[in-house]
């Protein structure tokens, strides 16, 4: 299978390469520095060819963001909400060819797509041609100020991943450059996907609230958190895959427990501080578990706190996919006391904040909320974020 730098311009690749040095793989490195020139002339024509098709920034919709933890149900929720037809969102090829989108990418459509994996490495979730994506891997092809490309180029896993989540060391320039690419994204999708509202998922995003809320005064976000426990067993699966998967050279130094942990902090602290004022109607929070147990009831009480248009009509779309996904096979994975006191140690405060415990212990409500007359502690932490 091609690695996603596959579809990268070569600025990128290169500013990338001067940070963590060149690929260790051959094979791979030649195919993606095959596939970064050979298509620079076409990526070219196609950025002058839309010079003057594509919308300004202000004169589209602002785009609705998913905002959460990676594996925290943003990517169930986004699955759910597309089903009603009416949003613009990031398909599989967006990703894989962002410069390319309206070139290439159609011409070379039924490869890629029967190129696709049947389903995501991190989990079961089948991936389709029409199946929503996160940006961050087209973000990757597009800036060097990506946290993919600490898991493209390991050597240097601990600036990259800083970088590309929290600008740390980032040069003003190389800021304005992020923005500059990501709204031109925005701009191409926005045409790719017929004028239509867009939504977005990255849980990258989820420390940049403040940011999008500069760069897109009307947006609207939905915060979908999980029990910290679950995250923490679940992204060490996450960055075990992807780093065997996708890596372009050795790993075996990587602190995956630590990076975990300080990015789950930094990311849940900025977003704190950077929600503090949020009008009620552009920020919503809920909890995955309200989500898998009451799927149609928390989309539509997104709907309705958010503002948006649409329940009523996109409810059987809901219903019928929410019927396909029914039988849908979740990982599972093993706890131990030295994970939980790794989490209990280092984010503590959420737990208490949104009222989680150990799974298999009781739960006690989120800190300052109160049972709902006639249920119980336990069930009442299903009701913290979306009150």
């Amino acid at each position: 299978m091609a690695h996603p730098l596959c579809g990268a311009d070569p600025g990128t690749l290169l500013a990338v390469m001067r940070r963590a040095g060149p690929p260790e793989k051959p094979g791979a490195a030649a195919m993606i520095a095959f596939s970064v020139l050979a298509r620079w002339p076409f990526s070219t024509a196609e950025r002058l060819a839309l010079a003057g098709r594509l919308p300004r920034a202000q004169e589209m919709p602002a785009p609705v963001f998913i905002l959460g933890h990676w594996r925290s149900g943003t990517t169930h929720l986004y699955n759910i909400m597309v089903k009603s037809g009416a949003w613009g969102f990031v398909p599989p090829v967006a990703t894989g060819l962002p410069w390319d989108l309206f070139g290439l990418a159609r011409v070379f459509r039924p490869l890629l797509e029967r190129a696709l994996p049947e389903h995501r490495y991190i989990d079961n979730i089948p991936v389709t041609p029409d199946s929503p994506q996160e940006d961050e891997i087209a973000v990757a092809n597009m800036s060097a100020s990506s946290f993919y490309h600490g898991i493209y180029f390991p050597r240097a896993f601990d600036d990259l991943v800083r970088r590309g989540l929290f600008f740390d060391g980032c040069a003003e320039g190389e800021v304005e450059r992020w923005k500059e690419r990501f709204v031109y994204l925005m701009r191409k999708l926005h045409l790719h996907q017929g004028g239509r509202r867009l939504l977005i998922k990255n849980p990258v995003y989820t420390g940049r609230l403040a940011l999008l809320r500069e760069m897109f005064p009307d947006a609207k976000f939905i915060h979908i958190h999980r029990n910290p426990y679950d995250v923490f067993v679940s992204m060490r699966n996450f960055y075990k895959k992807l780093l065997a998967e996708f890596a372009l050279q050795t790993y075996e130094h990587v602190d995956i427990d630590g990076t975990i942990l300080d990015v789950y902090a930094r990311m849940m602290d900025a977003l704190e501080t950077d929600a503090k004022d949020m009008p009620v109607d552009r920020y919503v929070e809920l909890r995955y578990a309200d989500l898998d147990a009451r799927p149609l009831e928390a989309v539509e009480e997104i709907y309705r706190r958010l503002g948006l248009e649409g329940f009523k009509e996109a409810r059987p779309k809901f219903e019928s996919y929410l019927a396909s996904v029914r039988s849908f096979e979740k990982n599972r994975f093993a706890y131990s006391d030295e994970a939980a006191a790794k989490v209990e140690s280092r984010l503590g405060r959420f737990l208490d904040k949104w009222g989680y415990a150990r799974p298999g212990a009781p739960s006690a409500p989120a800190a300052g909320e109160r049972p709902r007359e006639g249920e119980s502690d336990a069930s009442a932490k299903g009701q913290a974020g979306a009150a």
